[in-house]
């Protein structure tokens, strides 16, 4: 099954997306949209693209497995998401994916704005890997 994964940010949302057969994960792209109906609108138009039947969303849980004000956003967010585009969404742990993908994009020597550019887009992309792996 086609799964978009999303790693939701106040300035930058990171897409990733896998194929059907659920073995590789792809980023897809950094949406700069901090206006939520907006951002929703966006994603509808890469749901429209890819034609997903899960979105898994990045939970950004404590280091001590806790959930912050970030974690409970991501929440509210996923749950509007799924309300809008009726597709289901699922919660993943996203603990150090930002950090991972850093450390990725240096062995890469990806550097300055386009790492910026692409960042949470690799997160989106760990984020969904994780999922896959749980399963």
């Amino acid at each position: 099954m086609v799964i978009l994964s999303v790693d939701y940010g106040d300035v930058r949302t990171g897409i990733a997306v896998c194929d059907k057969m659920e073995i590789l994960a792809s980023p897809v792209t950094v949406i700069t949209q901090s206006y939520e109906p907006k951002l929703i609108a966006e994603i509808e138009k890469i749901i429209s693209k890819y034609k997903p039947e899960l979105i898994v969303v990045g939970l950004p849980k404590n280091m001590d497995g806790s959930s912050g004000e970030r974690a409970e956003k991501c929440k509210i967010f996923a749950d509007r998401l799924s309300e809008k585009t009726g597709i289901k969404t699922c919660m993943v742990d996203e603990r150090l994916t930002t950090v991972s993908a850093h450390k990725a994009l240096n062995a890469t020597n990806v550097r300055g704005n386009k790492r910026k550019e692409v960042v949470d887009a690799v997160s989106a992309v760990m984020i969904l890997e994780s999922y896959l792996a749980s399963k």
